[in-house]
């Protein structure tokens, strides 16, 4: 996920520097946040910049969704802490991520924690790969087993544990411009680890644009090629792929897009995964799911969703990258 933010980082420099000579206050912010790194665009007519309400706003929502502070909303849930308040970033994000398993048939699961951790992508340490009980564990996983009663959650098995980062990221971007629109600012760009919302123009008037990386496997980000630009305009778009987060054990790949229904990590054609989506929250997830589910059953949603854009990256049988575009997406590339 670190990663993930280099190309907007770029153009974000350029908006930074070339609206010095414009009239327009355009400010641009970034910093480190949620284990990642964030970098925002706005233009705002009063003075002073939002700094300081940004960073508390995504303070206050890395309190509910992070796995990796012992007192956030979510770690009490996994802790089976009996006094824990729901607040409202975690109801909204078990809703959503609800529907979007059933619609991706379990692809997407936030019960994937115990997997995650195991095979080494998540909050605790991982085990041998050839000694993860993957059986034992799966009967600990399943969006099934969980439901929200009365404002608690209740677990068919207190072992149950949630893991937000397949969609915590796009919800924190979403939190961050409905903030920027609560001022009434209708011209930014918000970016945190890769995820992105874009609404309005930048300070040359022209829409936004962004860089789809080619899946290139290297963890360290020193080989990195751009594969298409597309302009995001009043929308959100996540991207993700298994060419940045894996390692390499007993001359095997383990990639960290873990499948829970089967409990293993995935291995098919399918290399990356562009989403674009109305809000970021929603991209962020499918984006997930569409690397679970592969190249045919993301289609199938895809193109049975007019709210979903997508730009997948994959192999054919020789090896060669091939892409597939939905029509719409089409229409958002730079030529």
């Amino acid at each position: 996920m670190r990663i993930r933010f280099n190309f907007v980082l770029l153009i974000a420099i350029v908006v930074f520097t070339s609206c010095q000579n414009n009239s327009k206050e355009y400010y641009f912010d970034e910093g480190p946040i949620f284990g990642t790194f964030y970098h925002i665009v706005y233009e705002y007519s009063n003075d002073a910049n939002l700094h300081d309400e940004i960073i508390a706003k995504m303070v206050e929502f890395d309190l509910s969704l992070s796995t990796y502070k012992p007192h956030s909303v979510i770690s009490k849930v996994n802790n089976n802490d009996s006094t824990v308040v729901l607040d409202e970033y975690f109801l909204k994000v078990m809703k959503r991520a609800d529907e979007i398993s059933k619609v991706t048939n379990g692809a997407f699961d936030m019960t994937v924690a115990p997997l995650v951790n195991a095979w080494g992508f998540g909050f605790k340490n991982k085990l041998d790969p050839e000694m993860i009980p993957v059986d034992s564990l799966l009967e600990v996983v399943g969006y099934t087993k969980v439901q929200l009663e009365a404002g608690k959650v209740i677990k068919s098995d207190p072992r149950i544990m949630f893991d937000a980062s397949a969609i915590a990221k796009g919800y924190g971007v979403d939190v961050v411009a409905d903030f920027l629109e609560s001022k009434e600012i209708m011209n930014y760009m918000v970016e945190i680890g890769g995820e992105i919302r874009a609404k309005g123009k930048n300070n040359k008037g022209r829409i936004w644009r962004v860089g789809i990386d080619k899946p290139i496997d290297d963890p360290s980000t020193m080989s990195r090629e751009i594969q298409d630009v597309i302009q995001l305009e009043n929308s959100a778009l996540a991207t993700s792929g298994n060419y940045r987060q894996f390692y390499i054990k007993d001359g095997k790949k383990y990639a960290h897009t873990i499948d829970p229904r089967i409990g293993y990590p995935v291995q098919h054609s399918l290399l990356s995964a562009t989403v674009v989506a109305p809000d970021c929250m929603s991209a962020d997830a499918y984006a997930t799911s569409f690397m679970v589910m592969g190249l045919e059953e993301s289609i199938a949603i895809v193109e049975n969703d007019s709210l979903l854009e997508a730009y997948f990256i994959y192999t054919d049988s020789v090896g060669n990258y091939k892409t597939y575009r939905s029509e719409k997406i089409k229409d958002l590339i730079v030529k």
